[in-house]
């Protein structure tokens, strides 16, 4: 069975003009929303066997944060900052591995979300979480296909 969760960035701080968009931090409900969220997934029995996320501040903070909370290291990757879907399914595809969260930005998320979910996530929030399962053990064929389930949740 594989599992794919889409976990679009955390909240982040616009205060700073100065800083360039892949600068930008988390802001205080960012960093409270993070760990609370990833808490949230941690008691559904989740747990991802490779987490990987847009090189971003904000994204990485926020993978750091569900990170922290399965004991599992962060694999950042360059391609995921303003990736579009395909690029995101791909970079999931890619691990090979049955559990794989992606951490990165909108609108490549929801794009996604929607796709996979048949339209019924229809935005993805900043710190959402979409979780979706195939029947499939194996990558090319799921995904090819529909996932069997999905579920949302989001910090609001």
């Amino acid at each position: 069975m594989i599992r794919l969760v889409l976990v679009r960035h955390a909240k982040s701080d616009w205060g700073d003009p100065s800083l360039d968009d892949h600068d930008r931090p988390l802001n205080d409900r960012g960093l409270r929303d993070a760990p609370r969220m990833a808490r949230a997934l941690a008691e559904t029995g989740f747990r991802p066997d490779v987490i990987r996320s847009s090189t971003a501040l904000r994204a990485r903070t926020t993978a750091e944060a569900f990170a922290a909370q399965f004991d599992v290291g962060v694999d950042l990757v360059p391609e995921l900052y303003g990736a579009p879907a395909g690029t995101l399914l791909a970079a999931a595809a890619a691990t090979r591995a049955e559990r794989v969260m992606i951490v990165a930005h909108d609108p490549g998320m929801t794009v996604l979300a929607e796709r996979l979910s048949g339209g019924g996530i229809a935005h993805m929030p900043t710190c959402a979480i979409a979780t979706f399962t195939w029947a499939e053990d194996d990558w090319d064929v799921a995904a090819a296909v529909d996932p069997a389930e999905w579920t949302f949740d989001s910090p609001r």
